[in-house]
């Protein structure tokens, strides 16, 4: 009989009650990973945290009131006790600080994107988890959708010959009005630079940039962007145009924009090589299609015969559609078996700090080039 993998304590910050995202992370957490919420700091209002705590089931004395209180706690805890791992899903600019806090408490960390507000706080978090020989992972969760798996193998195979055109879109249109000033709260962080760090760029913009990569393997070496801000008043950016050159020659444009009236989640990836292209669509996520160079098209779907990678990391037959939270378990499962010492290799199977990073200088070099009138910035590793 197979044995059960030992269980994991996990602690969360943020992601209280009306939060999307804290209920996705704790859904994935459950679905595959062997993980169990034990301890929170679910809210930044006190009473809220409190009842958000309540309303999930933690026991008293691990249901606090701010994450301070609950990392003194943890930290007095023995180690049979002590929460395994923290997710930290708050606004952007309390990512380093807290996600460093807890590494540096010797607790692994799982963190949304974009991974930190700065560059420095993104490599002080890179240095606390490696040198404490942690796992630290950043959710770029489409990574986890098994057909962008097979993307990946795909391109890794040569099928494609070598890549010289990349154009990733991430278009969302719930921010072509100024909900922000309407007491809408998702809205009312990220539009303001000192709590999220950028707009469009930062929110979906990070995303994209790490499915390219992702996919090809390419990492780009400069870049120049032009932000645009089209709501009157708005602080950030609502829509970016970025361009990129990738190492090895390979030529990319990104587009990502919350200002698209009638789009949702409408996050695409196209590459093509000197012998094939492919291109993969969120909102269609089961289907892969590759072109040769000839003009044949296979229209790949999770399920085909000979689909090895994404076979591997599917949980459902054929033609019961996977989609977003089996995307993000994917990732949750991967990070959980790096946890409990398993082999797994870290950008492959999950997303690690260290493409955290390379997103918060992404980020960075953005809004440097946009206040450079779209001058090539580059982008060190």
């Amino acid at each position: 009989m197979m044995q059960e993998p030992a269980r994991l304590r996990m602690g969360m910050v943020g992601g209280g009650r009306g939060a999307f995202i804290g209920a996705v992370h704790r859904t994935a957490a459950r679905l595959e990973g062997g993980i169990d919420l034990v301890a929170g700091a679910l809210s930044s209002d006190a009473t809220r945290a409190r009842d958000s705590g309540r309303d999930l089931g933690l026991d008293d004395d691990r249901n606090h009131a701010d994450w301070r209180a609950m990392l003194e706690d943890e930290r007095g805890r023995p180690d049979g006790e002590r929460i395994d791992l923290v997710v930290v899903v708050t606004p952007n600019d309390t990512h380093g600080p807290i996600a460093t806090a807890f590494a540096e408490a010797g607790m692994h960390v799982v963190v949304d994107k974009p991974m930190t507000r700065t560059v420095e706080e993104a490599e002080a978090l890179v240095d606390a988890v490696e040198r404490r020989g942690l796992v630290g992972c950043v959710t770029y969760n489409y990574s986890g959708f098994p057909m962008v798996r097979q993307a990946r193998s795909i391109v890794a195979s040569g099928e494609l010959g070598t890549i010289r055109k990349v154009l990733v879109e991430y278009h969302q249109g719930w921010l072509t009005e100024a909900i922000e000033a309407q007491g809408q709260k998702q809205a009312a962080w990220r539009t303001d630079p000192h709590r999220s760090g950028a707009g469009a760029v930062g929110d979906i913009g990070t995303h994209a940039e790490h499915l390219a990569t992702f996919v090809t393997g390419l990492e780009p070496e400069m870049l120049s962007a032009t932000l645009t801000t089209f709501v009157p008043g708005r602080r950030v950016d609502d829509d970016a145009v970025v361009q990129l050159r990738y190492a090895g020659g390979a030529k990319g444009v990104l587009l990502a924009s919350q200002v698209c009236p009638g789009q949702n989640n409408d996050l695409r990836l196209r590459a093509w090589g000197s012998r094939g292209g492919l291109s993969w669509q969120q909102e269609e996520p089961e289907t892969l299609v590759v072109r040769s160079a000839t003009g044949a098209e296979r229209r790949h779907r999770r399920g085909d015969p000979n689909l090895a990678t994404a076979e591997r990391w599917s949980r459902l037959p054929a033609g019961h559609g996977e989609g977003f939270l089996e995307a993000f378990t994917n990732i949750y499962a991967a990070a959980a078996r790096a946890m409990r010492g398993e082999p797994v290799t870290v950008g492959e199977d999950y997303p690690g700090v260290r493409d955290g990073l390379r997103g918060v200088r992404f980020m960075h070099a953005c809004l440097e080039s946009n206040r450079k009138e779209g001058t090539w910035i580059p982008l060190s590793s």
